[in-house]
């Protein structure tokens, strides 16, 4: 009998990990630009909503530990772009 609740568990466990699987990958698929269907969750703050109003900023990578950040706060020494002045300093590999 603890065999039979066992594996039932199990089963329902797998079931419910799948269907949140399949949940989040269509919650990643849905468009910012529409609004989230009805019921499905509180409605998205201000930030969420300027999403698309956003600049995007150039990000570089840096010379050193291959880091990606944003342009603006780039340090530049030797010709090459690095994310931090220590890493600037440090030698070239």
């Amino acid at each position: 009998m603890s065999r039979l609740l066992f594996w039932l568990a199990l089963i329902f466990l797998v079931g419910f990990a799948i269907r949140s699987k399949i949940r989040e990958a269509q919650k990643r698929q849905q468009p910012f630009d529409q609004p989230p269907p009805a019921g499905a969750g509180p409605a998205p703050g201000p930030a969420a909503r300027q999403h698309g109003n956003a600049e995007v900023e150039t990000m570089l990578q840096c010379a050193h530990c291959g880091v990606f950040y944003p342009a603006s706060e780039t340090v530049q020494a030797r010709g090459r772009d690095y994310c931090s002045a220590a890493h600037a300093a440090m030698p070239p590999a």
